[in-house]
């Protein structure tokens, strides 16, 4: 009587595909840990603390948009330097000249050229930040965290350099 006759297989079967499966796992966990992955940098954070602090951005969205109006005006992009404009207002249009701003400037799929840039020029009415570099051709996140006083707001465009029209923009309203 052979091993496959008398029964006793199903044991070494078992203890086989227990093992493969903790392999696996072990295998996953080493793949993972030596991956790129890149933390969101949504609201200028973690991605654990905005999502703990959900909430309370999207109130002080809510309470800054009922007194102020925010608004992307560079007309277009361009790697080798732009001047970057945001139009802010109250909601009857009149310029508001006190506010402090942080831009934020991103690729979509790494963090390698990230840089965060403060105290734009304000001129006519627009906050300015003077030539802004994107060392690389393609698409850029635009993510802007502009204060006045103690209300604040998060706004997010998406640009590309290869596309030389204002059509090119996409305001994220999420933020």
């Amino acid at each position: 009587m052979t091993i496959f006759e008398s029964g006793k297989l199903w044991p070494y079967g078992v203890a086989a595909a227990i093992t493969a499966v903790f392999g696996f796992c072990v295998m996953t966990v080493i793949v993972t840990s030596k991956a790129d992955i890149q933390e969101s940098d949504a609201y200028m954070t973690s991605y654990q603390d905005a999502d703990a602090r959900a909430n309370d951005f999207i109130q002080a969205r809510i309470a800054f948009d009922k007194k102020y109006k925010l608004k992307y005006v560079t007309e277009k992009i361009d790697e080798n330097g732009v001047d970057v404009k945001y139009a802010l207002t109250t909601v009857d249009g009149k310029p508001v000249e006190n506010a402090t701003m942080i831009l934020a400037i991103s690729r979509p799929d790494t963090h390698k050229y990230d840089e965060k840039i403060a105290n734009p020029a304000f001129e006519n009415g627009l906050y300015v930040f003077k030539d802004v570099k994107f060392p690389k051709t393609g698409a850029w996140n635009l993510l802007l965290k502009v204060n006045v006083g103690k209300d604040y707001r998060f706004y997010d465009v998406k640009t590309d350099t290869r596309i030389k029209h204002d059509r090119s923009i996409k305001e994220a309203s999420a933020y």
